[in-house]
């Protein structure tokens, strides 16, 4: 494993994450399938490994192993259980607003709360009405002295019924230049969090509604200046948003491909292993060549970006190339279960409907095109991932 761009440290955190995994999550698997709504208590117990603060540096607490470390976590968890992997993941949005937008104060107030489990960040964007057009939100906040009023609602919140401290991005004005970001602490009055709605797949991770009626906000949690908002929003999504989901596609993938293969060793067919079928070997020789393409792209992506390098196209391409993939595995192991992948005795149906979640969030495939075309067409804007890089070269660091 460690030709993909990692070295021993990357692999002891992978081995950790991966006993952790079979041994906590992987019993709890079922009564989450069962109950369907955030498990509350596996997200704390994940939470204080320290793993959501990977990319924290260690100056506040964090692990400091970039966003290849990021990966390595949210894989192993994703294999295990895509729910789990994608709790891990939508923290991780939640951390980066306060990494690269939050003043000195917010990050030795925040920062080492989420490292040590404490805490459980989000960020909230996606609006009813807007969805994925940030620049359609009309959510609010005024300014009333030394607060802020914030009125509206968010939707597709991931970690809506665990987080403790929200990112929200509201409008302050018009235009691009109008949009700020808020920390909201959860419990603070005027906001409230929606009933969980069940859904198709990742059983025991929540992404609800948040609501803001009035909703006093002191204007030392603002992230950043007044317009600042898009930014945050932007970076939080292009950057770790793409390669977070990359990452819970890639765990799926290699989940379906470990069942498919294990099943087809142990299933006998005309007096042989079924994998022995001429049709059913050539299904797994593509399985295993997606996988492995998919994995490079997500490895390669994170590896730049962890070195400050541009690198937006290879974060789009790890997320479709990683989707896709997974999703067309999840389909071919399901051809090859039959009737048996229909029944959740075994979870290649649990891969199937956990693998779609992946699709939307952070731009579906479609959106991933159209930027990857303007690249090729050499019409693409800047890069988020340059201006992350020259952010971070800016910032001044505490001392460990």
């Amino acid at each position: 494993m460690e030709r993909y761009f990692t070295d021993q440290r990357h692999e002891e955190l992978r081995e950790a994450v991966r006993k952790f995994a079979k041994t906590e999550v992987a019993p709890r698997i079922a009564e989450m399938e069962a109950a369907r709504t955030a498990s509350v208590g596996l997200s704390r117990l994940i939470a204080r490994q320290g793993w959501i603060a990977a990319t924290v540096p260690p100056g506040y607490g964090g692990m400091g192993v970039g966003h290849l470390g990021k990966t390595v976590v949210i894989e192993e968890l994703s294999r295990v259980s895509g729910a789990m992997g994608a709790m891990v993941q939508a923290s991780q949005l939640g951390v980066a607003k306060i990494i690269h937008f939050g003043n000195e104060e917010q990050k030795k107030t925040w920062l080492p709360a989420i490292a040590s489990g404490e805490c459980l960040p989000t960020i909230a964007v996606t609006e009813p009405e807007s969805g994925g057009h940030v620049l359609g939100m009309t959510s609010s906040a005024v300014r009333d002295g030394d607060d802020y009023l914030l009125d509206g609602s968010k939707i597709y919140v991931g970690n809506s019924h665990v987080g403790d401290l929200h990112g929200v991005v509201v409008r302050t004005g018009p235009g691009s230049k109008g949009l700020t970001a808020f920390l909201v602490e959860t419990g603070t009055p005027g906001f409230s969090v929606g009933r969980q709605q069940p859904a198709m797949g990742l059983h025991g991770f929540s992404f609800g509604e948040l609501s803001f009626e009035n909703c006093r906000v002191p204007a030392a949690n603002r992230l950043g200046e007044e317009g600042d908002g898009l930014a945050v929003a932007y970076s939080s999504s292009v950057l770790y948003g793409r390669a977070n989901l990359t990452a819970v596609s890639l765990g799926i993938h290699q989940a379906i491909l470990d069942e498919t293969s294990a099943f087809c060793s142990e299933r006998q067919r005309y007096g042989a292993p079924l994998g022995e079928l001429g049709s059913v070997k050539l299904k797994l020789g593509q399985m295993q060549s997606r996988l492995m393409t998919a994995r490079l792209a997500a490895y390669h992506a994170v590896h730049l970006l962890d070195h400050g390098r541009p690198c937006d196209a290879e974060l789009m391409n790890a997320k479709l190339v990683n989707v896709e993939y997974a999703l067309d595995s999840a389909r071919d192991a399901m051809e090859i279960h039959a009737a048996c992948g229909l029944f959740t005795d075994r979870p290649v149906e649990r891969y199937l409907r956990d693998a779609h979640h992946i699709f939307a969030p952070a731009g579906t495939s479609d959106v991933q095109r159209l930027r990857l075309g303007e690249f090729a067409l050499g019409t693409a804007k800047s890069q988020w991932s340059q201006k992350l890089s020259e952010l971070v070269r800016r910032e001044p660091q505490p001392a460990v």
